[in-house]
């Protein structure tokens, strides 16, 4: 299996806390974070990662080189900032099969990667992650008919629901209509629009989920991925 892990964004939010760093490097529980995530994909089973950078590349591409904890690392550099979908749209040119899993470099997502592959090659449609939250307000939520999306709910709706995990599943030609080098974003670009004329499954994962991108949410991390 082969990932993409998007990890090219200025990280904004966590500027204020991590400042020498772009914010896959955040150092948690003494590590840069995106050790524990690659880590984390080559346990499981995940043999091949592109990389996707922009911001401070030169710091995650010399720390890792070609080969990490048993992954073969591949690199695409964005010359100005593609947004999500721009930058996946680059690293699927560097991949070598005929699907790959998507990733947020920011976001630790403890996956059921075994039963996402299986739904993937059983309809081979396009799978978004979804969670579980106590609040959707940050991220959204997906409106779901039994296991397919019917919309997208905009940020700002407090209350329990299923969330955008961050992570999807895609055919390797499912971006190639948008122009290579260009911004745009996989969700409201893509997934909205495909949504509405064809089938986009729902995962539901069970796993940790955390997203670092925020200050209080990257001080959590430091005590919840402390073992892993």
């Amino acid at each position: 299996m082969e990932a993409i892990v998007l990890a090219g964004g200025f990280g904004t939010r966590l500027r204020q806390v991590v400042t020498d760093v772009p914010k896959p490097m955040a150092p948690v529980a003494g590590r840069p974070f995106l050790e524990i995530l690659l880590g984390l994909l080559a346990q499981k089973g995940f043999s091949r990662a592109v990389l996707s950078l922009g911001f401070m590349a030169e710091k995650i591409s010399s720390h890792f080189g070609s080969r990490f904890a048993g992954l073969e690392l591949a690199y695409v550099m964005e010359d100005t900032p593609l947004g999500t979908g721009g930058a996946a749209r680059l690293a699927v040119e560097a991949c070598d099969q005929d699907h790959v899993f998507v990733f947020n470099g920011d976001t630790y997502l403890d996956l059921e990667v075994e039963l996402l592959e299986k739904q993937w090659q059983a309809k081979r449609c396009p799978i978004v992650v979804g969670k579980q939250a106590q609040d959707t307000a940050r991220y959204g939520r997906l409106i779901v008919d039994g296991g397919r999306i019917t919309s997208f709910a905009e940020k700002g709706i407090s209350g329990t629901g299923l969330i955008n995990a961050g992570c999807y599943v895609l055919a390797v030609d499912a971006l190639k209509r948008f122009p290579l080098n260009k911004p745009f974003s996989i969700e409201t670009d893509y997934l909205i629009p495909e949504v509405a004329r064809a089938m986009v499954e729902v995962f539901v994962t069970k796993g940790m989920f955390i997203d670092i991108g925020i200050p209080e949410d990257y001080s959590r991390a430091q005590t919840l991925l402390a073992d892993r």
